[in-house]
């Protein structure tokens, strides 16, 4: 693969790429199109305005699903999709479809991969797979989510010390999701994981496949399985890189998830350390990081172009995504700490995959997560049992976010029940490096035991989106999606 000249565009690239790996696959030809759904209910494949998605040989759709599936005559809404069709259509398998859950568009990851020269190390999967990515609905080209207010303006902190801090969090929580109800409307309460399984059977049906093939990263992984459970018997295989564990209580969710993003931390200053790649090298990298927070927290540092200077709570939220891919965001984090250092955060004011909208997450992660926290005190103990794990980070994740993004949120929670065996689902591959900053190894077996008969890949090191990382891995999963065979239990890649 091509490596750009400079560490942010490879950063952007790998790892956008390596979630473009999980892209499903819609029918390649025209004369594919299902013939017995009404016309409502196809997808109308164009010619791509898109002058480099067009020379890049993908194809443009866009298919109607209902804004509520429960009431179809109530909205709709609109999914765009690209497709790439399988190299050897003689001995095509069937389709790959793409999606992402989260606020990422599956269009632009597809998009980056393909400039990484996607085709050239896919093996299997690009050859004998047509390719699929849908923008999930409310994300990205598909009917997107619309809200003008800052997701967390000067002044308001998702970590309150008073009640007064707390009640502020809570208006503005309501008065952002009053923003976006106003601009969007009932979209905003139909973004979950749910409602976003649905528009993926409509998207089967109307690519006429009798079963998909389904290749999720992250946040998808429970889209995938939530997708399986209700629509039992329509997929073929599943590929879950980097899975999730929602079986366990929220707020112990949040606590394990900040207990993994440190550890991760923890790796990356013992890397500084003994690496001269590292901007930090020579200094103590963590001691360096908490002294620029406490100044932060102190006196915001200014970013360019002139935006809200950031505070040591928004550094320390920003990090874990600069945790993820150790040969990449690793020497971007100590050059961001260093920059800071010198007076300009706008380093952690950027997320490494700038594939996902911020609004876009906040959404549905208000809709598919319960709240288990709805007053101050609640919330102060699970910020002191948060600072005891993680005392560089303070527990600022993803998981811990969505829980206070959405104190105050006026619209129902829609959590999917986790844990019960998913009947009718494949035996699925499950990908789960041994160390990652956004989820613990145990979240691998936690999935595999709700998927019967999946087996976990793990791989040894600190990555996510395994695909591109690793032979072992990507060798693996195209036997596996041509031939539905499994590795072996316990098998662990070392490259």
């Amino acid at each position: 693969m091509p490596r750009p000249a400079t560490r942010p565009l490879r950063l952007r690239v790998l790892a956008l790429a390596l979630a473009a790996a999980t892209l499903a696959t819609p029918t390649a030809l025209a004369q594919d199109r299902p013939k017995r759904a009404p016309a409502a209910d196809r997808i109308d494949w164009t010619t791509c305005a898109d002058a480099e998605l067009r020379e890049m040989g993908l194809s443009c759709g866009t298919l109607k699903v209902p804004v509520d599936h429960a009431r179809p005559g109530a909205g709709s809404l609109t999914l765009a999709l690209v497709r790439r069709p399988a190299d050897d259509l003689r001995h095509r398998t069937g389709t790959l479809l793409l999606n992402n859950g989260a606020g990422g568009s599956s269009i632009e990851q597809l998009r980056l991969a393909m400039r990484a020269q996607l085709p050239a190390f896919a093996g299997a999967m690009t050859e004998r797979f047509d390719l699929v990515a849908v923008d999930p609905r409310g994300v990205g080209h598909s009917t997107p989510i619309r809200c003008d207010k800052p997701l967390k303006p000067a002044g308001v902190s998702h970590f309150p010390r008073t009640r007064a801090a707390f009640r502020e969090l809570a208006a503005h929580n309501r008065a952002f999701a009053a923003d976006c109800l106003r601009r969007t409307g009932p979209l905003v309460a139909h973004t979950d994981l749910t409602s976003t399984a649905r528009d993926f059977e409509a998207v089967r049906i109307a690519l006429g496949e009798a079963r998909l093939n389904w290749y999720g990263i992250h946040y998808s992984t429970l889209l995938g399985r939530t997708y399986a459970g209700l629509y039992p018997g329509r997929l073929r295989t599943m590929v879950l890189d980097t899975a999730l564990d929602d079986t366990t209580s929220p707020t112990e969710r949040i606590v394990r998830e900040a207990a993994t993003a440190e550890e991760a931390f923890r790796r990356f200053t013992a890397w500084c350390a003994g690496s001269a790649e590292c901007a930090l090298h020579g200094e103590d990298a963590g001691a360096a990081y908490d002294a620029l927070t406490a100044r932060a927290d102190r006196a915001p540092i200014p970013v360019t172009g002139g935006g809200r200077p950031l505070t040591g709570e928004d550094i320390r939220e920003a990090t874990q995504d600069y945790l993820t891919l150790s040969g990449i965001t690793w020497p971007l984090l100590a050059e961001a700490v260093v920059k800071a250092r010198a007076g300009d955060a706008s380093d952690f004011l950027r997320d490494p995959d700038d594939t996902l909208n911020p609004v876009q997450v906040r959404v549905p992660a208000c809709l598919d997560h319960a709240r288990p926290v709805t007053t101050f005190d609640q919330l102060t103990r699970l910020r002191k049992r948060l600072e005891r794990v993680s005392p560089h980070l303070g527990g600022a994740v993803r998981s811990y976010t969505a829980l206070t993004g959405c104190l105050g949120w006026p619209v129902p929670a829609k959590p999917v029940a986790a844990g019960a065996p998913v009947h009718g689902a494949p035996p699925a591959l499950i990908l789960q490096s041994t160390r990652q900053a956004l989820a613990p190894h145990s979240a691998g077996p936690a999935m595999a035991a709700q998927l019967p008969g999946s087996v976990v890949l793990s791989r040894e090191g600190d990555d996510y989106s395994m695909f591109l990382l690793s032979s072992c891995a990507r060798e693996a999963t195209n036997r596996y999606l041509t031939t539905r065979a499994l590795p072996a239990p316990g098998t662990l890649c070392t490259d």
